[in-house]
């Protein structure tokens, strides 16, 4: 009788057993380097009394944080709250205005103009070539220092405004704080909710979406709903000799951070939106002038909705630059999460643990992002039927 051969591949010898064994060995070995780590720095910090728990986020911070209203005896956990959220404000405000510039200097390299495409160019060229640092001391030296006023001869925008060199003043609502950032939070998810609808409605019925026009108008009525509400109320700055009362104060700072990462980034971005629109098929620009559409109409509507397409992951990429460069902030003094952390370090808490602490919170920030970037990868990717 013939014995049955067995064809069951032995386990030392599958392909599938020894993948899994190898990256469970790798991540052991990861694990007990972050392990005999960390004793280390336990057992070093021991012996010099240092600590190495979160406790020091009671402690007082025994610094003021520029342009805001937190003082030095705060604990330093707000402080590194307010470093956080200084770290959002320059990060989205950098987003979207560099996206904006890149996109228009991304197609006007593409121009016929010549004069505009050289330009384009010129700017792209020589932006990306000089260091980013360079653009943040400019930004604060030039731009601020350079073309804003003294305080003495600060200029008064119609009594809403007020800009000299110590910043910017603007009306802001009387305690404002985490209700309004519920009222931002519905009135995007509302203006998402009607940018939904009217593509429903331009599917079904062949009008145009216009999805920017009432996706903003539904934001405004939501925002301004809730503020009558919640009751606030708008203070106005004024000037007072020498310093600024009432609304909030914006640092110069921040504007030389802001010119700075939008130049920066925008140059990096047009690249990425030109070469989208060159991946764009070119019968799609001829079938838009088959049907007589104009250069503006031809461009918003038919080729940069599939560019962009292409171009979400590499812009995405450069948001998360765009986060990681704002920590250049601390060498002019906006406080963010860098700078916010590193004067606390200086102040005597212990290192380790601060910077730690302020890692975790740029890996939120770029994981958020990534996130975001991801889904609305997913959302504009074209599905095969």
């Amino acid at each position: 009788m013939t014995g049955v051969v067995s064809t069951r591949v032995p386990i030392w010898r599958d392909v599938r057993v020894l993948k899994w064994a190898l990256q469970l060995v790798i991540v052991g070995l990861v694990a007990a380097l972050l392990v005999w780590l960390y004793g280390n720095y336990v057992d070093n910090a021991a012996e010099q009394n240092i600590p190495t728990g979160l406790g020091f986020l009671d402690n007082p911070a025994n610094f003021q944080i520029t342009g805001n209203e937190l003082s030095a005896n705060a604990p330093i956990r707000d402080a590194l709250y307010q470093g956080l959220l200084n770290t959002l404000r320059i990060s989205v405000a950098g987003i979207v205005a560099a996206t904006v510039l890149g996109t228009v200097i991304g197609i006007a390299r593409l121009s016929k103009n010549w004069i505009v495409s050289k330009l384009a160019t010129v700017y792209v060229e020589a932006v990306r070539n000089v260091p980013l640092a360079l653009f943040v001391v400019a930004g604060l030296l030039v731009v601020v220092l350079g073309v804003f006023p003294t305080i003495q001869d600060a200029w008064q925008v119609g009594g809403l405004a007020i800009i000299s060199n110590r910043g910017v003043a603007v009306p802001w609502f009387v305690g404002a704080g985490f209700g309004l950032v519920v009222i931002g939070a519905i009135g995007v998810f509302v203006a998402w909710l009607v940018s939904r609808w009217r593509s429903t409605v331009s599917d079904r019925t062949g009008t145009l979406p216009r999805t920017g026009l009432w996706s903003g108008s539904a934001f405004l009525v939501v925002f301004v709903i809730g503020w009558v509400a919640l009751g606030y109320e708008w203070t106005l700055p004024e000037l007072d000799g020498r310093q600024t009362s009432g609304g909030i104060r914006i640092d110069p700072s921040f504007f030389a951070l802001f010119f700075a990462l939008v130049i920066y980034t925008a140059s990096h971005i047009a690249e990425i939106v030109r070469g989208s629109i060159q991946a764009v098929p070119r019968g799609q620009g001829e079938a838009a002038d088959a049907v007589a559409l104009s250069g503006f109409q031809r461009m918003w509507y038919i080729i940069l909705p599939q560019a962009f397409r292409i171009a979400i992951p590499p812009i995405g990429n450069q948001y998360l630059n765009l986060i990681k460069n704002s920590s250049l902030g601390a060498a002019i003094g906006y406080y963010d999460l860098t700078l916010v952390a590193q004067t606390t370090v200086g102040n005597g808490s212990p290192a380790v643990p601060v910077f730690a602490l302020t890692m975790v919170m740029y890996i939120g920030l770029s994981l958020i992002t990534s996130v975001i970037v991801n889904i609305a990868n997913r959302r504009s990717a074209l599905v095969e039927r």
